[in-house]
């Protein structure tokens, strides 16, 4: 058990109070309630993940919560395999682009995605659609960048939605809510370490 001198324990105790102040007031500034548009890009593992661990989250609250997964063609994954009982999961990808090496067929696959998406964008019942790796369909043009843009500007006004890949575009950074940037430090894999089950799939 720790023994903090007097002055350290009041020293402590009043930049706590202080910084109580601080955040209390502006809990108490924040009082619009609106539908969000929350972008996860960057290099580092996990964008994926952070967006089905709010899928969760929404699904304990009860919201009517619909997945579009782009890119990616695995429908053996985890969180589909569980929460797919629950969210509407479209696994919608033909692959990564290296594997189909065919621009016409990554265009193909990303229009078909994209209409799912686009009727989720335009009905007030779903609360919460993820957008997986919609970024790359962006960056490679493989969808028009203002029909999207424009699909999110005029989605109903208290529907959330999470867009996840690396390298989002500016102008949806720009126009999102929240972004958050994912790293990359260190990753197993390029240790040698193979896709673990309940980790990576």
């Amino acid at each position: 058990m720790s023994n903090s001198p007097p002055d350290q324990n009041r020293c402590h105790a009043a930049r706590m109070a202080r910084k109580k102040t601080v955040i209390d007031a502006a809990i108490a500034a924040a009082t619009d309630e609106r539908g969000l548009l929350l972008v996860v890009t960057g290099n580092g593992k996990g964008k994926s993940t952070a967006a089905f661990g709010t899928v969760a989250r929404a699904l304990g609250h009860g919201m009517k919560t619909g997945v579009v997964q782009f890119i990616k063609s695995r429908t053996d994954t985890g969180e589909e395999a569980f929460l797919g009982r629950y969210a509407e999961w479209h696994v919608t990808g033909d692959g990564f682009t290296w594997d189909t090496q065919s621009r016409e067929q990554d265009i193909a696959a990303a229009e078909r995605g994209w209409a799912i998406a686009a009727r989720m964008l335009a009905d007030s019942a779903y609360q919460l659609v993820v957008l997986d790796e919609l970024t790359y369909l962006l960056n490679y043009g493989y969808l028009d960048r203002d029909a999207v843009l424009d699909a999110l500007a005029h989605r109903p006004p208290m529907q959330h939605v999470i867009v996840t890949g690396r390298a989002a575009p500016q102008d949806l950074t720009d126009f999102a809510d929240t972004v958050s940037e994912i790293a990359d430090v260190k990753h197993a894999f390029r240790a040698g370490v193979k896709a673990q089950p309940g980790i990576d799939l």
